[in-house]
């Protein structure tokens, strides 16, 4: 079963490029070098590309690239990229869905124990489906977070895809 890209928080896309991959690697160096509007890192087989400080936002999204060479044949490269939010945000919303979890597992076990020495359940149950409520509130807002991005996920793409294309180099089949 395919999920669509809807429901997927942070898409991903996969493609092989002919060149190799230090080539690709070095044209987001000089790239980055040349302008100012994103900020392009590079760690070993690894290009970041991110929304300078003064345009963000709490859902500025960053674009992660891996530049592999393709083991089968050594003129040709595959890029692997991964759109997500900063760091940070992605680790706080973790953490947020960690706890609604371990709170939502100690409130029905909590529940359970009173129904079984048959005494009042009725918080612990009330506890437990506001977990629920809660972790739906953070599902939609990451979503909502997504949507807010979408226009600077859109100009991260465009920045790949024009430095790619700045030395004609193009997707192979």
């Amino acid at each position: 079963m395919e999920l669509s890209n809807d429901v997927i928080l942070r898409p991903r896309f996969k493609f092989i490029v002919n060149h190799d991959n230090e080539y690709l690697l070095s044209l987001f160096e000089i790239e980055s070098k040349k302008q100012s509007s994103f900020i392009v890192t590079r760690v070993d087989d690894h290009v970041f590309i991110k929304i300078p400080k003064t345009k963000q936002h709490f859902w500025s999204p960053q674009l992660h690239l891996e530049i592999n060479e393709d083991y089968n044949n050594d003129e040709t490269s595959i890029i692997y990229g991964l759109f997500g939010p900063n760091p940070t945000v992605w680790t706080m919303f973790m953490f947020f869905h960690f706890i609604i979890a371990g709170l939502f597992i100690g409130f029905a076990i909590w529940a359970y124990v009173n129904w079984s020495l048959k005494a009042d359940y009725a918080i612990q149950l009330f506890l437990t489906f506001f977990m629920v409520i809660i972790w739906l509130g953070l599902y939609f807002s990451g979503r909502l977070g997504k949507k807010a991005g979408m226009t600077q996920m859109h100009e991260l793409h465009h920045f790949m895809r024009d430095t790619l294309r700045s030395k004609n180099i193009h997707a192979a089949s």
